[in-house]
């Protein structure tokens, strides 16, 4: 038997709110969760009125089987480096269709979707302010080179997060730094959830142009 892969175009959707497209805020959903959920989370942080918001939902979407509400994830171990390649040039396509050559963006993901959020900042074609990471790691395929593109990184973590540890924290932030990158790292009391507190830690006044 031979394993074989083919690519084929598919659709994605995404919600927005807002005009400006002179700052965007573009968020992405955990794992089981949709661009429903995630935009509410950056609709409370505080500045983020000022902001055109981009909620992207993953390609790969499924049934939550308790209600079943569609939900989806970006990606699994299987063929990853494929799945990383279609999701970088989803959410390339999405800001095609909505940013302008000005245009500056803070990436803003929670559990899964933070890979996600440093993905899409190493690779964007327009200008990135910086990436706000909740619940999740630095994906450890992105060189130092790569992180270097982004201005400033809000990492959070819940004391109580079984899935987000305290050495992966440090061990993210240490690797930023590294890279030159201006990290802010702030844990609160709570787990793997997005809190009040981490809305008012992530305030988009420390992503001003």
């Amino acid at each position: 038997m031979t394993e074989r892969t083919i690519a084929t175009p598919t659709h994605g959707r995404y919600l927005i709110e807002g005009s400006d497209t002179a700052r965007i805020l573009v968020g992405f959903h955990g794992y089981a969760e949709n661009a429903e959920i995630q935009m509410p989370r950056l609709c409370a942080i505080p500045g983020s009125d000022a902001w055109l918001k981009l909620s992207i939902q993953g390609l790969h979407r499924f049934y939550q089987r308790k209600t079943n509400t569609v939900v989806a994830s970006w990606m699994t171990s299987q063929d990853r480096d494929l799945a990383i390649a279609d999701n970088t040039a989803y959410v390339q396509a999405c800001l095609n269709e909505v940013a302008s050559a000005e245009s500056a963006i803070v990436f803003a993901g929670f559990s899964q979707g933070v890979a996600m959020a440093f993905r899409a900042a190493a690779s964007s074609k327009h200008r990135v302010l910086g990436v706000i990471a909740v619940g999740g790691d630095v994906p450890p395929e992105l060189t130092s080179a790569e992180l270097g593109r982004m201005q400033r990184a809000l990492l959070v973590r819940g004391q109580d997060d079984a899935w987000y540890t305290h050495a992966m924290f440090k061990s993210d932030g240490a690797r930023l730094q590294a890279a030159g990158v201006d990290v802010t790292a702030f844990e609160f009391a709570g787990g793997h959830e997005w809190s009040t507190e981490v809305c008012n830690a992530a305030s988009l006044a420390a992503f001003q142009m």
